[in-house]
């Protein structure tokens, strides 16, 4: 009987201590590869217990491909373990498991229809239950809700320096030039107004527009200036403000002035 007891093998001695499970990761990564083996055989009603918790259903380890993948990420969780982290190795190797499942899941489409939206859920280091999808939802929707109150704020405050030229916003939809080629020009002019500075501060003192000097400095005739007043002068104000919004959304680039593109 001594002789038999003597003869076990370090895994089975190994249980009979009743190691932790990172003390025998630990072990497995100093190079014993039996006792990987019989660790993972071992925990093979865990693998499945975490796969059928997985699919809201009884895995069978035999038949069925979740228990196949959930394996292979419970070995490679063995391998991507640290002992020293100090985390638990069952609660690292079911986030593991699971995450290899959300991966076969979405590349199987025809199982999107059987698995919970709750499958989903994944613990936190502090073992916390919560479910990505809804966390990346709740972050879209806030950073739509701030988005919109800056964008709405914007408008407020460019509505604001548009009326000390007797400019209404809704006018800029009807001065815009249709042409492409048009707003360029346009917008060149405009940049030129915009870092002159000596031009620009003419403009806020007098509410004029300083057509001369814009003509000459562009090269465009004193007609293109005069009749593209307002855009000329909204376009200005918002390049040399901070209104980032009003910016991407009239798709305002920063050319430099050309020809008359016909205007």
């Amino acid at each position: 009987m001594f002789k038999r007891f003597l003869r076990k093998s370090a895994a089975e001695a190994a249980n009979d201590e009743r190691l932790a499970p990172e003390q025998i990761i630990k072990r497995i990564h100093d190079g014993d590869d039996q006792l990987r083996e019989k660790f993972i055989s071992d925990y093979k009603p865990y693998v499945a217990k975490v796969t059928s918790g997985f699919c809201k259903r009884f895995v069978d380890p035999t038949r069925d491909d979740e228990f196949s993948i959930a394996l292979t990420a419970f070995n490679e969780a063995i391998t991507q373990f640290s002992p020293e982290s100090g985390r638990s190795f069952l609660s690292f190797a079911e986030t593991v498991m699971r995450r290899r499942l959300i991966d076969y899941v979405r590349k199987e489409q025809r199982h999107l229809k059987t698995v919970p939206y709750t499958a989903f859920d994944q613990q936190d280091e502090e073992e916390q239950t919560y479910n990505p999808i809804d966390t990346k939802m709740a972050m879209h929707a806030y950073q739509l809700k701030q988005d919109g109150d800056d964008r709405r704020l914007e408008i407020e405050e460019y509505t604001k320096e548009l009326q000390q030229f007797q400019i209404s916003f809704m006018e800029l939809a009807d001065s815009s030039p249709k042409h492409a080629d048009s707003r360029l020009l346009l917008q060149g002019i405009a940049q030129t107004l915009a870092s002159q500075r000596e031009l620009f501060a003419q403009l806020y003192v007098t509410g004029k527009l300083p057509v001369k000097e814009l003509t000459e400095l562009c090269g465009v005739s004193r007609k293109t200036v005069e009749r593209n007043r307002k855009y000329i002068i909204a376009i200005s104000l918002i390049l040399n403000g901070t209104y980032p919004y009003l910016s991407d959304y009239l798709n305002i680039s920063v050319p430099m002035p050309g020809k008359e593109a016909g205007l």
